[in-house]
């Protein structure tokens, strides 16, 4: 599944492809607007509370952001593609201190490719690594890692053909501040 590259100018970023076996459209729809059903908020959330959904809303200009039991949203992003059943790109504002950072944005690219009526492979790319600056090395070590998008992608997978997902573990954010 992993698969790491550059850009034209030479800067790294993190690409993931896999196979769902699931049509287009389903993959699509488990994707996003399942997006709180599978992301594994246990360890996966920005936000001061537990939080208890992620969603992304879908239209260009929807947010993309986790809400806890409390009400509380905390935003991650925003939908800068809406394109069904073949592409969304999300801006990921999130800063190396694993927090909203509205001046970052780094892109999270995710393609929709036909395979067969029930195969869809999918292809996403965290690219704009280079904004994160002194950080970048890091930040894209830690997305790619299986605590990153490999393991985040595994949990989609499971879900997209209705298996039961475990949870995925990620660098402590001590381990992700230095």
């Amino acid at each position: 599944m992993t698969k790491m590259r550059e850009n034209q100018s030479g800067v790294a970023l993190v690409r993931k492809e896999l196979l769902v076996e699931a049509g287009k459209a389903k993959a699509f729809h488990v994707f996003t607007a399942e997006f709180g059903r599978w992301w594994p908020l246990v360890s996966h959330h920005i936000g001061a509370k537990s939080a208890e959904t992620a969603i992304i809303e879908p239209f260009v200009n929807g947010r993309w952001y986790e809400r806890a039991m409390d009400g509380t949203e905390c935003e991650w992003g925003r939908v800068l593609v809406w394109d069904p059943p073949s592409q969304i790109v999300l801006s990921w504002n999130i800063s190396s201190s694993w927090r909203f950072d509205a001046n970052l944005l780094t892109e999270v690219d995710v393609r929709f490719e036909t395979v067969t009526s029930e195969r869809t492979r999918v292809v996403l790319e965290h690219r704009h690594l280079d904004r994160y600056g002194s950080d970048a090395e890091k930040m894209r070590t830690i997305f790619d890692d299986e605590g990153g998008w490999t393991g985040i992608l595994r949990h989609y997978q499971t879900h997209a053909v209705g298996q039961p997902v475990a949870s995925v573990s990620c660098p402590s954010k001590s381990d992700q501040s230095g």
